[in-house]
């Protein structure tokens, strides 16, 4: 029966991509619902009560995992969150200080690095260093090359968005991180074109078309029909004004820049906004939404709609009209009890944009 119902779920996914597709809607005329820090994979019971001794907001905050990232999309989500530490030469974040506190707790030691991958130069994947390091793909690299053979594999999906932190603040009492200057932000550009390679990304230079600048472009409705991006991933940088900044300095205008940027509406490099409180900017995102830009929002945050079961941010998202609505909760808890869960009232996880219409 378990098998029955998971392959129905799996065709009625595949239906509502192929209608996305039928009703020729640009990239902007749909939304979407994906999840937060999408690597993550379980977290050490001693390290979440250790937390919970120290911080107890924090522990409560990271009671949370998610399947693969294959897995994932698979399900039919269509968003993603990577966090990505510096690491040109290799080694920095091996031998966590957290299997120490594991050990002193009699706890079992995590198989998590059974590759070596932390050892290895490049961009690193992970939520926390030293405590919350568990993840799916430890590599950045690696977890490109997955996507890119899931992608080949359905090569007619929709979109992947995919949100990147540029991880670089240091928590006490972990080992120091390397700062994103201008040219480590660049390299984040480079493994994508690497690993995922040009021809399966959705580029700012791609959506400015002819335009003089990429918000010119996203106010005159230039977002590409996704019978022409089918197949394809956006990245946007999801960072402050000064890093962002300095990721333009590296990419001028966005021009031959892998990343689009979270520039607020006004600056020529403006077009994907990231605007997470949908309950208190439910009327803002909606303005920016019928202009042209793409917003991402949340659905929940720090388990804290999920343990109360409150959907009421969850319908501010859909209404507000954001292409790209975030979760930890696709599917329900496995750390408390809870039956709270966000998708479409469709069952799936895509579907045409409530706000927007097909022009």
């Amino acid at each position: 029966m378990e098998t029955t119902k998971h392959l129905f779920f799996l065709f009625a996914c595949l239906v509502s991509s192929l209608s996305l597709a039928a009703q020729d809607l640009k990239l902007n005329q749909i939304q979407i619902i994906g999840s937060h820090n999408s690597y993550k994979s379980t977290m050490a019971p001693e390290l979440l009560d250790y937390l919970s001794k120290i911080n107890p907001a924090a522990s409560q905050s990271l009671a949370y995992s998610h399947i693969p990232l294959e897995s994932q999309l698979d399900l039919g989500l269509r968003n993603l969150e990577l966090d990505v530490f510096h690491d040109p030469r290799g080694g920095r974040y091996t031998d966590p200080k957290g299997l120490e506190i594991i050990k002193s707790k009699g706890g079992t030691l995590p198989d998590y690095d059974p590759n070596n991958s932390l050892s290895k130069p490049g961009l690193k994947l992970f939520h926390v260093q030293d405590l919350d390091f568990q993840s799916h793909y430890l590599l950045f690299a690696d977890a490109l090359e997955a996507l890119k053979k899931w992608s080949n594999q359905h090569p007619n999906h929709t979109p992947v968005f995919i949100l990147i932190n540029a991880k670089d603040g240091n928590v006490p009492g972990t080992r120091p991180t390397l700062p994103f200057t201008s040219t480590a932000l660049d390299s984040i550009d480079l493994e994508i074109r690497t690993h995922l390679g040009m021809e399966k990304l959705i580029t700012p230079d791609l959506v400015r078309g002819n335009y003089a600048n990429l918000e010119e472009a996203v106010l005159a409705g230039n977002w590409p029909s996704l019978n022409k991006v089918s197949g394809r991933f956006l990245f946007v940088l999801d960072e402050n004004e000064e890093k962002t900044d300095r990721y333009l300095s590296a990419k001028p205008e966005l021009k031959d820049a892998v990343l689009f940027v979270n520039k607020k509406e006004g600056h020529p490099t403006a077009g994907f906004r990231i605007i997470n409180n949908a309950v208190r900017d439910e009327e803002y995102i909606l303005d920016l939404v019928k202009k042209g830009y793409m917003i991402r929002t949340r659905a929940d945050s720090d388990t804290k709609e999920a343990r109360t079961e409150d959907y009421s941010t969850f319908e501010k998202a859909k209404t507000s009209g954001a292409q790209v609505i975030s979760t930890d909760y696709y599917q329900p808890s496995a750390f408390f009890n809870s039956s709270y869960k966000v998708i479409f009232d469709e069952n799936v996880y895509e579907r045409p944009n409530p706000v927007l219409r097909k022009n």
